[in-house]
């Protein structure tokens, strides 16, 4: 059923189920709070995609210790520095999504995006 690659590339689909999930509850919900779910599941699947190409399997983090400075020993530490900033700015975006999502909800009382384009368009914003 499945191929020989499937389990030594399992993190690496596991990924891409899960920003296919995210992109389609990006675009297929109409609740603000939703679409912000979406789009984290989508920066998390990104996170672990990263992560699982950074990782060789048998190789330790790039500390030297034993005098062991073979470059072959150690894993790339450049994805996980990616990961770690990615993750930094994923939490600013979304504070700052959540605080304009409160300031669209205290003007129109509600969440629903359709309702609150139509309430622009009626007010000739």
């Amino acid at each position: 059923m499945f191929g020989s690659n499937f389990m030594p590339n399992m993190g690496e689909e596991i990924a891409m189920i899960l920003f296919g999930i995210g992109f389609a509850n990006l675009l297929l919900q109409k609740n603000l709070i939703k679409k912000i779910i979406g789009l984290n599941i989508m920066d998390t699947a990104v996170y672990l995609f990263l992560a699982e190409k950074g990782y060789i399997s048998g190789r330790v983090a790039p500390i030297v210790v034993n005098g062991v400075q073979s470059v072959e020993a150690y894993i790339n530490p450049i994805p996980s520095g990616l990961v770690l900033t990615g993750i930094v700015v994923s939490v600013s975006v979304t504070a700052l999504m959540l605080s304009l999502t409160v300031r669209l909800y205290k003007r129109y009382h509600t969440l629903d995006l359709d309702e609150i384009s139509s309430r622009l368009k009626k007010e000739g914003l």
